[in-house]
């Protein structure tokens, strides 16, 4: 599902949109945290080799908050991801600052982020995914709806950290092969 959104909408929106180094200096009180997850993600030897496959332009906007628990712990491996393929144009931008486009991403009825939304060259919408991945709300309602809770600030584990990146990774994937396969695209390419 794609929701309501115009292409010249998500045009416009990526490029006004910033690279991630850029986006989290927008925030030098926050960057720290996000460069921090950043420099802990790394993409395994099969998820490099998966992404310099990519064969389609795949523009992504993700539309976040430097000021989010949630972004700050899955957009630098949002980031990582774009940063193995030549073919990933992925920009960041502040909810807060683009609500036209916020306001038709809702989820359960509210603004969250991050959202990512996959568009193909044409900034046609192909996928939205957000707020969080299955690992990451496993791992909260372990960590909330059992017996203990966790300290604001704690560390996310490696494991988890792994898993999300992998479930983002497997998006981005199904997105690709989705434009590989798409007969229109296949025919304007000729391949």
């Amino acid at each position: 599902m794609t929701h309501d959104l115009p292409t010249d909408l998500l045009s416009t929106t990526h490029a006004a949109g910033l690279g991630f180094e850029d986006y989290v200096a927008t925030d030098p009180k926050r960057a720290p945290d996000w460069l921090a997850i950043h420099e802990r993600t790394t993409l395994a030897p099969d998820q490099r080799a998966l992404l310099e496959g990519f064969v389609r332009t795949l523009n992504v906007v993700v539309v976040s908050g430097t000021w989010c628990g949630d972004c700050v712990q899955q957009g630098p491996l949002l980031a990582r991801i774009a940063e193995g393929s030549d073919l990933i144009d992925l920009r960041w931008v502040d909810r807060d600052d683009r609500p036209e486009l916020a306001s038709r991403l809702r989820i359960n009825g509210g603004d969250r982020v991050p959202v990512a939304v996959f568009m193909n060259e044409f900034f046609e919408p192909v996928s939205i995914l957000g707020d969080r991945t299955l690992t990451r709300y496993r791992a909260i309602a372990a960590r909330n709806l059992g017996p203990s809770c966790p300290l604001p600030g704690a560390p996310v584990p490696d494991a988890e950290l792994d898993a999300t990146l992998q479930e983002w990774l497997d998006e981005f994937e199904r997105v690709q092969l989705l434009l590989r396969l798409s007969p229109r695209l296949r025919a304007h390419h000729g391949d």
